[in-house]
């Protein structure tokens, strides 16, 4: 494999192609870590009262729906977003991954899974007491997606 870097200051925006003879899973995964590069400083707007603030998808944990709408939590605090899940679902990063109809996680930040086999699983993270539950139905999803990270 050829890895080539042109640089040419005409061009307004960064475009990265990948030349192949044919779509190997190599080349897939490549493709998958160019794309979860190029997402993991994307912001956006969060608010809190009448304040937005603007931080980064890093470092929020997970959303969850709540009387109020969707919220979104970081270690230390909880901010409200405009969007519903299901929006949220198709713009969020890679690293973002439903795990029951009323919560999206970010699996970076997963410490640690206690799995009960009759009712939800429990992931908790580190330096915070927040914890949410995995459906059963979601809980396949979230083993496979933790497995492939560790690739």
């Amino acid at each position: 494999m050829k890895i080539r870097i042109e640089v040419d200051e005409n061009i307004k925006e960064n475009e990265v192609i990948i030349r192949c003879n044919e779509l190997e899973e190599e080349i897939k995964k490549i493709q998958k870590l160019l794309l979860e590069i190029a997402s993991q400083n994307k912001q956006m707007i969060f608010y809190k009262g009448n304040t937005e603030y603007y931080i980064s998808l890093e470092n929020i944990l997970f959303f969850e729906t709540e009387e109020s709408g969707i919220s979104a939590h970081t270690v230390k605090d909880v901010y409200s977003v405009k969007y519903k899940l299901y929006e949220l679902e198709d713009i969020l990063p890679m690293n973002f991954l439903r795990i029951s109809k009323s919560t999206i996680l970010n699996t970076n930040h997963i410490y640690s899974i206690t799995r009960n086999i009759t009712s939800s699983s429990i992931v908790e993270f580190q330096h915070t007491h927040k914890k949410v539950f995995v459906s059963r139905h979601y809980y396949k999803i979230l083993q496979l997606k933790l497995s492939e990270k560790r690739r």
